[in-house]
């Protein structure tokens, strides 16, 4: 479904030039969940922002459903391939009301059955009709990011980017929006790719995982070995660890300052 050959992503130039993404490559079968892991800066972002046309690709190729994709993207590309972003109050228009904000896409592709298809889109995200035509402002976090999936959705992609879909959130409502999108997945027969530094939620969804450092791809695995710390990487290992959490066990050398 999609197929990344040395992708490159280059901003600015002279003194100024950031090499964002570095010859990374992966493939993703169709209804599959792959994760892209690592540290803030890794360049895992700058990926999906790439493959949906929101930063510049310096070299390699990007396909989608066998199809390379063009600059700039045309409507055909956004029928298959949707994206929903981290942060669910500044990815919704504070004046357009969830009615407003679930047509406009239906609009722009000159589709019909509007209302049939908002009120389809708010229950299959768990929502019912009395959210059509309330704010922003007047919905939880977890909401507005329900109304951000609904919104990719509406036009029957095939392909969902997600963006650190659950980082903005509470713990408990992740959970729910993660069994979400999990529940959306299989129904639909989506394929994900989702980033997010927080390797317990990408275990959670995906099957393979990426793990990126410094825009460099480091190692690509599983979430069976994620969970069983079988990586292979230091790095990856390192990421494991620290994804560990806090621990009350006392270091020697802590032992000995303290004594």
């Amino acid at each position: 479904m999609l197929d990344i050959q040395n992708l490159q992503v280059v901003f600015g130039t002279g003194r100024l030039r950031v090499d964002a993404v570095k010859n990374v490559s992966f493939h993703v079968e169709p209804g599959a969940a792959y994760g892209l892991v690592g540290e803030s800066g890794s360049g895992k972002s700058t990926v999906l922002r790439a493959i949906c046309g929101l930063a510049p690709i310096t070299a390699g190729r990007v396909r989608v459903d066998g199809a390379a994709v063009t600059t700039p993207r045309g409507k055909a590309f956004y029928r298959t391939v949707q994206m929903v972003f981290q942060d669910p109050y500044a990815s919704l228009h504070p004046r357009h009301t969830v009615d407003r904000t679930l047509a406009e896409p239906l609009s722009i592709h000159g589709e019909k059955d509007a209302e049939a298809r908002i009120l389809q889109a708010l229950r299959e995200v768990g929502l019912g009709p009395s959210f059509r035509f309330r704010y922003p402002h007047q919905l939880s976090g977890g909401q507005r990011q329900r109304i951000a999936i609904a919104r990719a959705l509406i036009l029957r992609p095939k392909v969902l980017l997600l963006d650190e879909p659950t980082s903005a959130l509470d713990a408990s409502v992740q959970a729910e929006i993660l069994n979400l999108l999990d529940d959306l997945r299989r129904r639909l027969g989506l394929t994900y790719i989702l980033v997010s530094h927080d390797l317990a939620v990408v275990a959670h969804l995906c099957e393979r995982l990426l793990v990126m450092r410094h825009g460099e791809a480091v190692e690509e695995t599983t979430s069976v070995a994620l969970r069983s710390g079988a990586a292979s990487n230091d790095y990856t290992q390192s990421l494991i660890h620290a994804s560990q959490g806090f621990t009350r066990a006392v270091r020697p050398s802590t032992q000995a300052l303290a004594g």
